[in-house]
Order: structure tokens, then C-alpha cells, then sequence
């Protein structure tokens, strides 16, 4: 399941619902869903009525499409992602960013909640990530290739678009590395050295699949992590909570929504 065949049935049914053709894709991470509120013209779609696309689990994943304008542009919204973690395996996890390139969209813009490696950042605040560790033990190209889909062994070299990474840092984001570990419990504080040691700013339990397969399809891809909470270990004695995650990320909610409006503009 979850193969070209099913896509095509997906892509039929999607476009079923739409007036537009959307040249970028939006991706609303934990609590992030308020996003969508920057969308004008906009109709909801609720992913349950589309054949094969996998259904999320997670708190703060709503499982709804929106699409509609952002400064002009046709957009669509995912309000919500699947995980690894969910027990989806990585084609199911991808799914949707398959969809989303056969529809032809351009752009992947990503959001997702993490927590802070590096002490510099704080909770609230939004980090343009410029490269990723894939720590999740698995890679969504494994297995049978489709060259309707991508080359064997696509190049991962400028995973994160140069171009959009500048117009970001232009904003006087900071921008960093993501580690995504599979989850669902959060990283131990050793874990944590170690992905500091590797070079890792941020760590979270997403979003590395997805990008993955946009850049195999041959999207330009973006992704603002937002700080839900200083990882393990960096605040001795202090425990991680999923309900930390989605407060922090509900507060964030707006400051991400007019990032992306502008970085829209600018595109």
C-alpha cells in the first residue's frame, strides 16, 4: 500500500475538492494548527474522505486540508502530520508529501515542535533549520524504487533550500540543525550529549521523513522548528511533558503563521 497506484487514486479525489492548483505546500506541526487562520478563501477537507491517506494519532494533529491564498498564492495546508512513532511505517509517513508532488506543488514548508540541544535558544522561539541528523534508524526512499517518483539515490546536499533558508535568516531567524530521533518518549539526557556532540541543535520525532521525499520529488523544502521546551538534561532536574509541547506551541502559533506569510510574499 501507499505505492504510485494509490497516489494517483488519492490525487483524483483531492482535486475533486479543489479551485485552485497550489504551488506551495504547508505543514503545521504539534499545537500549530492556528496557522491556517492566515489562509484567505479557503475550504476545509477533511483527510478521512480522501481514499488512503493515513490517519494521525498525535495530539495537536487535526487530520484536516485547507487550501486557499497566502499573500496570492495558491497554497494547501496540512493541518497535521502522521509519525513513525504512530506506528505507520515510513511509505504511509510520506504518503501525503507524494500526493502533494504529484499535485505540483513547489514548495514544502514544514513546521514541527522541538526541543532545544543548543542553550542559546529558548522556549518560543523559531529556528529556521538549515540541515538535519536522521537518527530514526530508517529512510523513506528504502525499499522498491518508482523512477516516477525519484532517482535511486537523490542528492541530499541543499536539503533545505538555500534560497528560502536566506529569506528566513533575512527575517533575523536563527537557523540551526535537526536531529529527529523515532520517539515516542522523549531522548534521554545522554542522547542528547550525543547529538550535540554530532552537531545537532534541535531534536524531535518528525519532519526528516518528509523531507526526504520532497527533495527526492524535486521540491525546494523549508522547515520552522519551534522550541516547545530545553531537550533532556539541558535543565537538570527538569521533566518533559507533552502538554508543555502543545502550550508552547499554541503561544507560537501566530509568530509562525506571519513568519510564513511573509516568506510567502517574498517567494
Amino acid at each position: 500500500m501507499y505505492d504510485y497506484k494509490d497516489a494517483q487514486e488519492t490525487l483524483i479525489a483531492l482535486k475533486k475538492f479543489l479551485h485552485t492548483a497550489p504551488t506551495t505546500a504547508i505543514v503545521s506541526g504539534s499545537g500549530l494548527g492556528h496557522i491556517a487562520d492566515a489562509i484567505e478563501n479557503s475550504i476545509t477537507i477533511n483527510a478521512k474522505d480522501l481514499p488512503n491517506w493515513p490517519g494521525s494519532t498525535a495530539p495537536g494533529h487535526e487530520g484536516k486540508i485547507i487550501a486557499g491564498t497566502i499573500a496570492g498564492r495558491d497554497v494547501i495546508m496540512l493541518q497535521g502530520r502522521v509519525h513513525y512513532y504512530e506506528g505507520h511505517n515510513m511509505k504511509a509517513v510520506t504518503f501525503p508529501v507524494r500526493v502533494l508532488g504529484m499535485l505540483g506543488v513547489r514548495e514544502y514548508i514544514a513546521t514541527n515542535a522541538s526541543g532545544a540541544i543548543n542553550p542559546d535558544y529558548k522556549p518560543g522561539e523559531i529556528i529556521a533549520v538549515r540541515d538535519h541528523i536522521n537518527l530514526m534508524g530508517a529512510n523513506p526512499l528504502m525499499g522498491a524504487n518508482d523512477e516516477r517518483w525519484n532517482v535511486r539515490f537523490p542528492d541530499m546536499s541543499r536539503a533545505y533550500d538555500p534560497e528560502i533558508l536566506r529569506i528566513l535568516c533575512d527575517m533575523g531567524l536563527k537557523s540551526g540543525v535537526y536531529a529527529a530521533f523515532m520517539g515516542p518518549s522523549f531522548e534521554t539526557p545522554a542522547e542528547i550529549r550525543a547529538a550535540g556532540i554530532m552537531g545537532a541543535d534541535l531534536a524531535g520525532m518528525s519532519t526528516v521523513p518528509e523531507v526526504i521525499t520532497a527533495n527526492a520529488m524535486g521540491m525546494r523544502a523549508a522547515v520552522l522548528s519551534c522550541v516547545a521546551n530545553m531537550a533532556a538534561g539541558i535543565e537538570p532536574d527538569k521533566t518533559l511533558t507533552a502538554q508543555e509541547v502543545l502550550d508552547n506551541m499554541k503561544a507560537s502559533s501566530k509568530n509562525v503563521a506571519k513568519i510564513i506569510t511573509a516568506l510567502i510574499g517574498a517567494l
